[in-house]
């Protein structure tokens, strides 16, 4: 067993629903061991300006439903320079913290082992609705921004058979298309186009569009993630090749706000008790993760060698069958 006394939290990068779960979990799960928590404002930002707050279990106990974080979050460029980095790290041994809990996403953990060289103990948890840490199968935020888009996504087709139109909605992801696929299935789409699986073929779509019209059909729905087309231009050579009307609708925030599903509560009081557990372990500079829909740990070095940035295959092959 380790002797940690105090542990630092924080959140950065993109806000991400059950961020604040895994919070909580991380305080009273400290304080059933009695260890000081110190949460960190504004991420790695906070840890270089010191700006704290004192965090015991009635401060948190009423934050499980609250999209967002009560740290807030940043994306801090300072960070990057070994010399803030080394500020950080000095700031956190002045004030005696044994370790820092890290809840964020890839830029996150690539930030984390960095800080590992600076001598400081860390722990990860992933969180971001982009699901794009590979050395997990899920990471906090995701199945509320799939759930939110799906919902928006719904009401948009609505209106969209109303007026006999072709929706085109851009959703949310980065790099990886797993918003794009769940809401994209959820909500019956014609067309999803994914960053893993674009070949930039046009003709796919507006060929797909032509087959329904000439079915009888009079709307359509294209959902395609960020990144990896102009949803503007793509609507534009949808009506262009088809005649059909098409408007564009991108959800964009919207997704990582709300309050967040049973799934991402549950999951960050998961991951955010487990976090504790492998600090008073005496495990140093790990990432918690999911495989198999059970908790396990990296070391951080490891977590950043695993390479994954395909979609799941079933499930791929699975949208274009339910869309044909």
């Amino acid at each position: 067993m380790s002797e940690i006394k105090k542990i630092a939290v924080l959140t950065s990068g993109g806000d991400a629903p059950g961020m604040n779960s895994a919070i909580r979990a991380v305080v009273f799960s400290a304080a059933r061991f009695g260890i000081e928590v110190v949460g960190i404002f504004r991420g790695y930002e906070g840890l270089i300006d010191w700006e704290t707050i004192k965090l015991e279990p009635d401060d948190v106990r009423n934050i499980n439903n609250r999209g967002g974080t009560i740290l807030y979050t940043s994306r801090s460029e300072r960070f990057l320079d070994e010399k803030f980095r080394k500020q950080a790290a000095d700031n956190l041994r002045k004030n005696n913290v044994d370790a820092v809990v890290a809840i964020g996403g890839d830029g996150t953990l690539r930030g984390a082992i960095d800080f590992e060289k600076e001598g400081i103990n860390i722990a990860c948890i992933p969180g971001t609705i982009d699901r794009d840490v590979s050395c997990s199968e899920y990471t906090l935020g995701f199945d509320t921004a799939a759930n939110t888009a799906t919902e928006a996504i719904d009401k948009i087709r609505d209106s969209s058979i109303s007026h006999g139109r072709c929706s085109v909605v851009e959703v949310m992801g980065r790099k990886r298309g797993y918003i794009a696929l769940w809401a994209g299935m959820a909500t019956s789409a014609d067309a999803i186009i994914l960053p893993e699986k674009w070949d930039g073929n046009y003709n796919n779509v507006t060929d797909a569009i032509k087959r329904r019209h000439e079915d009888g059909r009079n709307s359509y729905l294209v959902v395609v993630a960020e990144g990896v087309t102009d949803a503007n231009e793509l609507a534009d050579l949808i009506k262009k090749k088809t005649g059909i009307e098409s408007r564009v609708s991108v959800l964009g925030y919207i997704q990582r706000g709300g309050q967040p599903s049973a799934k991402d509560r549950m999951y960050g009081s998961l991951m955010g008790a487990y976090a504790v557990e492998i600090l008073v372990n005496g495990n140093k500079n790990r990432i918690v993760a999911i495989k198999d829909d059970k908790l396990i740990d990296y070391s951080i070095n490891e977590a950043l060698n695993i390479q994954n940035s395909q979609i799941d295959s079933f499930q791929y092959k699975l949208s274009l069958l339910l869309s044909d």
